[in-house]
């Protein structure tokens, strides 16, 4: 560099303190300038170098959920790049130049000479970086939170769906039937005499009590015709609309022409037809039963789920939490063969109920994208030690040998860049053994990912219940 250069360089705040004789750590560096637009580090990529703006502007982003999120804007005497050289890790962000930038560039080498030789800028840096890192980490769990709050409403909407649809449709076919009932009974209160009448009220009795059998779909399908036929030929009007209902109830031609047999000619078209809107009418009925039953366990999982209205610290069953875990996580388990292995007999045990489920919902969600949504996971509890054991166990791919080792380090993920924070694993460590006093583990191979979470049965030293929880 020139003296000019060296001396534009040097009234940055980052190395104003140094002396004449200490600017040689300078001298390897060089001036670069950059364009509006111009991608000075991409997430995820390792440069290897130290950047310090003199002018112009950059803006850093990174993407969550394959959105990219504004993180900060760098104005001159900004430096970035050193926390990914001092904790060898790719770029946690982009920076991409908003304004026409000139900067000052160290490759890796030089910049670890300058540390060596320059305290001041050393200290200074150091301070930054764990800063950054600390920052960066914060927001990151708080994305986190968002992401299981996130897992957990999107598993919700799409259960709630499919009872709410069916209890929807129910009901509007309700009105239509009922209605159908009446038209029939003011009818058949003109044709029929108290005996016809007891005769049709018995066989009604009789069909609404009978159990029908299991059918595969050509068998119902082939009895449905059956009966259809048998409508169709004593003249009654939408016979094929009717016999669903009759073969869904297991009435069969034989039997309704014994319902029948009692009953004046001319009557057993609007007989048929009351019985079956009577029948179509029970099944509405029990369907928004079933619906709206449905719609209650979902809501009593989410309050188990969250532990709403009750302490976070409390004596727990394991398997509540599991169970509600994996009722948030149903609409994407499918597809996946779940294999329960619970040892009911473990003991319950004092803890932060809704934190571990967001450990579950992690470790599960996990297995889930490693089996790829098709595969086989087994959750198993068990006893080993004066410890409560949780196991989560998966048959997909397994995690590559050289990857093992950082699998608990800060925003380390195998997962492509913006579809991962890299710190799901570390906050689950962080529950489980800070505040639960227990430990994860694991061990992995092609075909099988065991991992294992071990809970104390007796609770440790907590601290008091007014303290917020850990970031998570």
């Amino acid at each position: 560099m020139d003296p000019i250069e060296l001396q534009q360089v040097r009234s940055t705040h980052l190395f104003a303190g140094l002396s004449d004789a200490q600017l040689g750590c300078l001298e390897p560096g060089k001036i670069i300038e950059a364009k509006v637009g111009t991608v000075l580090a991409a997430e995820g990529e390792r440069t290897g170098v130290f950047l310090v703006l003199l002018e112009g502007e950059i803006r850093i982003t990174r993407t969550y959920d394959r959105q990219s999120i504004l993180m900060g804007v760098a104005k001159p005497g900004s430096y970035l790049g050193e926390t990914m050289i001092l904790l060898d890790i790719p770029w946690l962000a982009s920076a991409r130049v908003s304004k026409p930038a000139r900067l000052f560039q160290l490759d890796e080498a030089n910049f670890w000479r300058m540390l060596a030789t320059c305290q001041t800028v050393a200290l200074e840096i150091f301070r930054a970086a764990a800063n950054r890192m600390r920052n960066m980490e914060g927001y990151s769990q708080q994305r986190e939170k968002l992401v299981s709050l996130g897992t957990m409403a999107a598993g919700l909407a799409h259960e709630l769906n499919n009872p709410a649809a069916a209890a929807r449709r129910a009901a509007a076919h309700l009105q239509e039937t009922a209605d159908k009932v009446q038209t029939y009974l003011c009818r058949l209160s003109k044709a029929l005499e108290p005996e016809g009448w007891q005769h049709l009220l018995n066989a009604a009795q009789e069909a609404a009590e009978r159990k029908a059998p299991e059918l595969d779909h050509l068998a119902r399908s082939d009895r449905a015709e059956s009966v259809g036929n048998w409508l169709d030929a004593h003249g009654v009007s939408a016979a094929w609309d009717l016999a669903p209902t009759f073969v869904n109830a297991g009435l069969d031609s034989v039997w309704l022409a014994e319902a029948t047999r009692k009953l004046p000619s001319e009557s057993h078209g609007d007989a048929l037809g009351w019985l079956e809107a009577r029948l179509n009418l029970k099944a509405l009925t029990s369907q928004v039963e079933q619906s709206t039953q449905r719609i209650a366990e979902l809501v009593k999982a989410v309050k188990s789920y969250s532990y709403m209205d009750q302490s976070p610290m409390q004596e727990i069953d394991i398997h509540e939490g599991i169970e509600s875990t994996l009722t948030m996580l149903g609409h994407k388990l499918k597809n996946v063969t779940l294999v329960r292995a619970f040892d009911r007999t473990v003991p319950r045990i004092m803890a932060y109920g809704s934190e571990l489920n967001q450990v579950w919902t992690n470790l599960i969600d996990n297995a889930i994208d490693a089996v790829k949504g098709t595969g086989t996971i087994c959750v198993g509890t068990s006893l080993e030690d004066d410890q409560l054991v949780v196991e989560i166990v998966d048959n997909g791919a397994g995690i590559p040998p050289e990857i093992q080792a950082r699998m608990f380090e800060p925003f380390f993920t195998t997962k492509s860049v913006g579809t991962g924070t890299g710190l799901g694993l570390i906050i689950s460590n962080r529950i489980v053994g800070d505040r639960h006093g227990g430990e994860i583990e694991f061990e992995s191979r092609p075909g099988e990912t065991r991992f294992k979470v071990r809970l104390p049965l007796r609770p440790m030293n907590r601290p008091p219940e007014s303290e917020p929880g850990p970031p998570a």
